[in-house]
């Protein structure tokens, strides 16, 4: 809390904010980058001896740069290079056995969209932390995870005060690229050591509801020849907050909600011996079909308000 209230005077001070645009999320100058305090629970995990340094070096490399572009804007390319080698650090810190040589390259390509469609979040009010919570607190519930418990312990508690800033009507604070990168790469680093703790790849349904508006969104924007790495409101978080009007809160812990209610589900088919291929399939066609029918639903009623 104390660092986050430095935080909060230094950026102050410098005018480290976020200006609000067409592509924004909110009409009020905020301060921006109040997520460096997740990489440094990091540095304090590392030094507390929880945290490889592989992975520590990962994750401090991406929060560096992610930190740099908050307060100057840093090339698409050099970030994208730095994420590639980022990922490439949290393979090598879980030494994969790997057969195939296109796993790691397929590994490599899903980690760094997940990333980068992760940063997309921090626009709307509580999303991120709220969703970044509901995972923290299903992972620690896993037994393939629990050497990773006082790291995630402590990764949720800095959660819980980044959320008394920005988890309100009028936020003080956005995570920024420097708290949203890290917390993602370090999210998709936990999924990554329980799939291959378990070689259960239906683990991914703990991100699922996240996990299909952004791989729907991408797609979309691919067909309509966007830049994908480029801010948009084409998320259907975005749809409901900005276009149909719904409070940021209110969008933030339905997200959440849902999410931890799939978790819920998913743990209990785990703990039952019932989630098998076809149960994963299944449950994964069902969540897609819903989200499916809402970006319908939610479109079709945008475009009728629309002007012409």
């Amino acid at each position: 809390m104390l660092l986050e209230l430095l935080y909060l005077k230094v950026a102050s001070i410098y005018n480290i904010v976020d200006q609000p645009n067409a592509r924004s999320s909110h009409s009020r100058v905020t301060v921006r980058g109040g997520g460096i305090i997740f990489p440094i629970t990091v540095i304090i995990s590392f030094l507390m001896g929880d945290v490889r340094i592989s992975l520590f070096l990962s994750l401090l490399m991406v929060s560096l740069v992610s930190f740099i572009d908050d307060i100057r804007p840093v090339s698409q390319k050099i970030r994208f290079i730095i994420h590639l080698f980022a990922v490439s650090l949290v393979f090598y810190n879980l030494n994969f056995n790997i057969y195939n040589w296109y796993i790691p390259i397929i590994v490599v390509i899903v980690m760094t969209g997940w990333v980068n469609a992760f940063n997309f979040m921090d626009g709307i009010n509580g999303i991120l932390v709220l969703y970044a919570l509901v995972s923290i607190v299903t992972f620690l519930f896993l037994e393939p995870l629990k050497d990773d418990q006082s790291f995630l312990i402590i990764i949720g508690l800095s959660c819980l005060v980044f959320s008394f800033f920005n988890l309100r009507k009028n936020p003080i604070v956005f995570a920024g690229d420097v708290g949203s990168i890290c917390m993602a790469l370090l999210l998709g680093y936990l999924m990554l050591k329980l799939i291959k703790h378990t070689n259960d790849i239906s683990y991914v349904l703990l991100f699922a509801v996240y996990g299909i508006d952004s791989v729907v969104t991408i797609f979309i924007r691919l067909l309509k020849k966007d830049n994908i790495f480029e801010p948009h409101r084409k998320h259907l978080y975005q749809y409901l907050a900005n276009e149909m009007g719904f409070s940021h809160l209110s969008v933030s812990i339905t997200y959440a909600s849902i999410q931890a209610l799939v978790n819920i589900l998913v743990l209990y088919l785990f703990s039952r011996n019932l989630m098998t291929i076809s149960v994963f399939i299944g449950f994964l066609l069902i969540l897609s079909a819903l989200y499916f029918a809402i970006r319908f639903f939610v479109e079709k009623k945008i475009k009728r308000f629309q002007p012409h």
